[in-house]
């Protein structure tokens, strides 16, 4: 996978290829970070990347010039890329569409600045605007980074084991389930036993049961989209006949 990131802050990606998955991704070249200075592609002794919008208000917005030219560079050596602009008034980035990106060989991203890009570039150079939530942040550059490392991860031999990712909150619209590592006993709180058997079925029976747990506690709108499996339909009438029992002692004894 290549990715080519065009921002006017280039220095921000260097730390990021030299730390964990991504560095050892780097290394083994599943991956490449290129990046394109935007400021490069300007005209004047300045480097303006920026102007005033037109019809007045507040903040400046980026260039279409600048732009333009640095994402027709971008595709000239990455033909056939997609090109992403990270954005608020994207759509959100998800496991799924990290999983359609890491099937990619290259994607380009736009990290844009200040109150935006010129709507020209979005409507004429992006192929899709992505976002990583509903808020607003200074710049593109945190986003491109988080969409990276959820794409790299995705693509096989950039983690320690090959069932990873697949086992990722996410990977099957359930949450991952609860883990544990030593010390067994901690402040008073001590490990599910079941983990310390030995027992390689019980423990996978334990951990589908707690990943159901925990997606209908925190999470219950991605069992609405869920094809369940014949285990997970039986904890939950499991779990539906239990609570019916409490709800009728209740009853009964008000």
């Amino acid at each position: 996978m290549r990715f080519t990131v065009l921002t006017i802050f280039p220095d921000m990606f260097d730390l990021f290829q030299r730390h964990g998955i991504i560095k050892r991704a780097v290394e083994a070249e599943k991956i490449c970070i290129s990046t394109v200075d935007i400021r490069d592609f300007t005209k004047d002794r300045h480097r303006t990347t920026d102007d005033r919008p037109y019809g007045g208000g507040c903040g400046m917005v980026m260039k279409p010039e600048p732009l333009a030219a640095a994402i027709r560079k971008a595709k000239a050596d990455s033909p056939g890329a997609r090109v992403v602009a990270m954005s608020p008034q994207g759509i959100r980035l998800d496991q799924a569409l990290s999983k359609d990106y890491a099937g990619r060989t290259s994607l380009i991203l736009v990290c844009g600045r200040y109150e935006g890009i010129d709507e020209r570039i979005c409507g004429s150079f992006i192929d899709e605007e992505v976002s990583i939530g509903d808020y607003v942040l200074t710049g593109g550059e945190l986003p491109a980074m988080v969409l990276m490392d959820a794409v790299t991860r995705l693509i096989p031999g950039t983690l320690g084991g090959a069932e990873s990712a697949e086992k990722d909150s996410f990977a099957d619209q359930m949450l991952e389930h609860a883990h544990y590592t030593r010390p067994a006993l901690f402040e008073g709180q001590t490990v599910p036993g079941v983990l310390l058997s030995g027992n390689h079925q019980a423990i996978e029976a334990w951990r589908t049961e707690s990943a159901l747990i925990r997606t209908f506690l925190k999470r219950p709108d991605l069992l609405k989209e869920k094809e369940l499996s014949k285990q997970e339909v039986d904890l939950l009438g499991k779990w539906h006949r239990e609570l019916t029992a409490l709800v009728d002692v209740s009853r009964d004894r008000t």
